[in-house]
């Protein structure tokens, strides 16, 4: 088990805690897509929901084809034959949506690239003539990584996040992995593929809360984040604050005791 980098570690806790500090600055984000694989060479997995969470009020919006579908009067059964249609007026909505908060941060869980990230949705949209708003990189917060961080790459097994969840009795009911979201779209589960994203954007929220208290159950131990080595650890308790205070009390308690006897 890899131990995490004492550098890196301090960083993430920092930034863990500055980024619940400002939650109401911070919107928890999660998209779901049609499978990466076997799609004709060259073309991106299509877009069929995205989810906005405030990560102090909770208050999420959301974005699916299936809900401009039912705006516009389009039946369900013609939804598979308009994708491109309703696929661009979602991401019309989402991008002017967050062009409106421009300095909103954007916590996330590997949204990274252009497979899986903010870079496949911008492509889409550019796909449909759209010109997305390109959010700042500074202003994204992959939890994934800053875990990893924390607690080291072996915190927990893949897939990490279902397993994550699992681990700290989280995994709550319309959870789908991204296998079966891609199924349930072939299946055209339109609204249980919708429910999954917003059940994600939840549970990344939560997973941050507890991390950030301390109280996120890991595969790692507490040995284990400190690299295994006896200095790291004193360092460590070094710089708790209640720790040190408590030895600082010991020690002042030897001292008038040596005094008097």
């Amino acid at each position: 088990m890899n131990a995490p980098n004492p550098k890196e570690q301090k960083a993430g806790w920092a930034k863990l805690k500055h980024t619940i500090e400002r939650a109401e600055f911070v919107w928890v984000i999660h998209y779901s897509c049609e499978s990466f694989y076997d799609l004709p060479k060259g073309r991106s997995p299509r877009i069929t929901s995205i989810a906005l969470a405030n990560l102090d009020s909770a208050q999420t919006t959301s974005f699916s084809i299936h809900e401009v579908a039912e705006r516009e009067g389009i039946p369900f059964d013609e939804i598979e034959k308009r994708y491109n249609h309703l696929e661009k007026k979602m991401l019309e909505k989402f991008f002017q949506h967050i062009g409106s908060y421009r300095e909103m941060k954007y916590l996330h869980w590997n949204m990274r690239d252009a497979n899986y990230g903010f870079a496949a949705l911008e492509q889409r949209y550019r796909m449909f003539d759209g010109d997305p708003f390109v959010i700042d990189n500074n202003n994204k917060i992959d939890l994934a990584r800053l875990l990893i961080d924390i607690y080291g790459t072996g915190y927990i097994a893949h897939p990490r996040l279902p397993n994550l969840l699992e681990k700290n009795q989280m995994k709550a009911p319309g959870f789908l992995t991204g296998a079966e979201e891609a199924k349930a779209f072939e299946k055209r589960n339109y609204v249980s593929l919708h429910q999954s994203t917003l059940r994600k954007v939840g549970e990344i929220a939560n997973l941050a809360r507890l991390a950030n208290e301390r109280k996120l159950k890991v595969d790692t131990s507490w040995w284990g984040m400190h690299g295994g080595d006896i200095l790291s650890v004193l360092k460590s308790l070094s710089e708790n604050k209640p720790i040190t205070f408590f030895g600082s009390i010991a020690s002042i308690v030897a001292l008038i005791l040596f005094l008097l006897f």
